[in-house]
């Protein structure tokens, strides 16, 4: 599936390697965007909305190995044949999974709050209910939609985050595929190890990435190295986009 997708080149340099930017579960091409614009001096960059994200195709398939051949079938449309990667969340899992099917594609790798494990875990329960309750409504504002979220989320960066995915009533996302494939989402199937450098940024408050999958980090990403940032849960990039940016410009060489 070729994804929808935004390539920008302005003030690149032409044969600088482009940085592709792939987000999280319930998110869109725009949610990098404040990463996408603080490389764009020295980089082209290439945003995507996954499958049942955004403006891209849905399908009944939502696994890692589907997801990360779409992002080698968007390169190919966008005659890309190598890219430095940024993903966070399902994103970072996204391009951990593409490191498996075609290493040579990718330059380096950036994963924003992610782990290559099986979680087992269900963090979303409550965000489903709250999007659920909002379809059962028939509200088609945000500010009606977020009122009726309140009664179920109760971080209002959260609420705002999901609501950017809503529009004159309807879900930019394929909310029934993604309830039922969640514990494929928050799954892992381990990869080979791939032996190229690899920068995983933490949110100091998030649990997804912390000492106990340290093991199962290096055993995949045997380059891997660590960058914590306090004060930040696991919307790092959202609540320190500063701090973000400034590990990520240092991880390129920008």
């Amino acid at each position: 599936m070729i994804l929808n997708a935004r390539l920008q080149t302005e003030q690149s340099l032409p044969d600088a390697t482009p940085i592709l930017l792939i987000h999280g579960l319930f998110g869109s091409l725009d949610n990098l965007g404040v990463l996408a614009r603080g490389v764009r001096d020295a980089r082209s960059t290439l945003q995507v909305d996954v499958r049942n994200h955004g403006l891209s195709g849905r399908s009944e398939v939502m696994n890692y190995h589907a997801m990360a051949q779409d992002i080698i079938d968007t390169l190919d449309a966008h005659d890309i044949a190598r890219a430095g990667v940024i993903g966070h969340s399902m994103g970072g899992k996204i391009a951990m999974a593409l490191s498996a099917i075609a290493p040579e594609r990718i330059e380096k790798m950036v994963l924003i709050d992610i782990a290559p494990v099986d979680y087992q875990t269900r963090r979303h329960d409550e965000i489903f209910a709250g999007i659920r309750a909002v379809t059962a409504a028939g509200v088609t504002r945000r500010s009606e939609a977020a009122t009726v979220m309140r009664a179920h989320v109760a971080e209002e960066g959260v609420i705002q985050f999901i609501l950017k995915s809503f529009a004159e009533g309807e879900w930019r996302f394929n909310v029934p595929v993604l309830w039922d494939n969640y514990t494929t989402i928050s799954g892992w199937e381990a990869v080979p190890p791939w032996p190229h450098p690899a920068l995983f940024i933490r949110g100091g408050d998030s649990p997804y990435l912390d000492n106990q999958h340290r093991e199962a980090l290096l055993r995949q990403f045997p380059q891997a190295h660590a960058h914590v940032i306090s004060g930040a849960g696991h919307w790092v990039h959202a609540e320190k986009p500063d701090a973000v940016l400034r590990a990520v410009r240092r991880f390129f060489d920008l």
